[in-house]
C-alpha cells in the first residue's frame, strides 16, 4: 500500500516538473547584450531583406530596438526594429524562424510595431533604470522617439497658436531626456518655420507611464 502510494506521488512529481520544462522551453525570454550581437543583427538584415523581396518594397535597415527568442522546433527570433521608410524612421515587429542544424532560415512575420511610436528606453540614454547617476542626458536630435515627441510639440504649439500658418518642423537643435522606470522628460530646442518666418522654441515634454505625451512648457527661444 505504501509503495502503491509512493509510485503515485512519484509520478505527479515528476509529471509537474515535465510539465514545468515544457512551458519554460515554449516561452519568450529576453536576448541579451543583443546590441553587439552580429547573429541577431543578421537576423534583423535579414528580415527586412526578405520583406522587401515579398512586397517589392525598400525599407532600410537602421538598428535592433528589442530582441527576445523562444524556443520551439528550433527558435522564433522576435525582433523589433528601427527601419528607413521613405526618410523616415519607424518600427517594425519581426518573427524569424532558425532550424540550425537544417540549414533553415525562415521569415514569418514583419508588420509595423503595434505601438506606432518609437520609445527611447534608459540604455538608449546610457542609464539603467534606477540608477541615480542617470539624470539628465544629451540625446540625438534624429532618434526616432525624439522626433515622435518633437512633432507632438509642434502639434500643440500650433493648436495653442491659431495661426493661420501651419508650424512645419525644421530641426530638433538640441535635446536632452531623462528616463524614471517607464516615464520619461525631453527638454528640447525646435527649430521651425511658419510661411517665411524662422521661429526657435524651447520645449519641455513629458511622457507618462501610458506613454502619453504632454507639452508642459514651451516658450520662444533667442540665441
Amino acid at each position: 500500500m505504501m509503495q502503491s502510494r509512493f509510485s503515485i506521488f512519484l509520478f505527479i512529481f515528476v509529471s509537474s516538473v515535465i510539465a514545468s520544462d515544457m512551458a519554460l522551453l515554449g516561452g519568450v525570454r529576453d536576448v541579451p547584450a543583443y546590441q553587439n550581437s552580429d547573429e541577431v543583427e543578421s537576423l534583423a538584415r535579414f528580415a527586412v531583406d526578405e520583406h522587401n523581396k515579398k512586397e517589392n518594397v525598400l525599407l532600410e535597415f537602421a538598428r535592433v530596438v528589442k530582441a527576445k527568442e523562444q524556443v520551439v522546433a528550433g527558435t522564433m527570433h522576435h525582433l523589433t526594429l528601427e527601419i528607413v521608410e521613405a526618410g523616415k524612421k519607424k518600427l517594425y515587429e519581426a518573427k524569424v524562424w532558425v532550424k540550425p542544424w537544417l540549414n533553415f532560415k525562415e521569415l514569418q512575420e514583419f508588420k509595423p510595431a503595434s505601438d506606432g511610436a518609437p520609445s527611447i528606453t534608459p540604455s538608449d540614454l546610457g542609464c539603467k533604470k534606477g540608477e541615480h547617476e542617470s539624470g539628465w542626458r544629451e540625446v540625438p536630435g534624429d532618434d526616432p522617439e525624439v522626433q515622435h515627441v518633437a512633432d507632438h510639440a509642434v502639434k500643440t504649439i500650433q493648436q495653442r497658436s491659431n495661426s493661420l500658418f501651419p508650424y512645419e518642423l525644421q530641426e530638433v537643435v538640441h535635446a536632452n531626456a531623462e528616463v524614471t522606470g517607464e516615464a520619461a522628460k525631453y527638454n528640447m530646442v525646435l527649430k521651425l518655420k511658419r510661411g517665411d518666418k524662422e521661429e526657435k522654441f524651447k520645449v519641455e515634454v513629458h511622457k507618462n507611464h501610458q506613454g502619453v505625451l504632454h507639452l508642459n512648457h514651451m516658450e520662444q527661444h533667442h540665441d
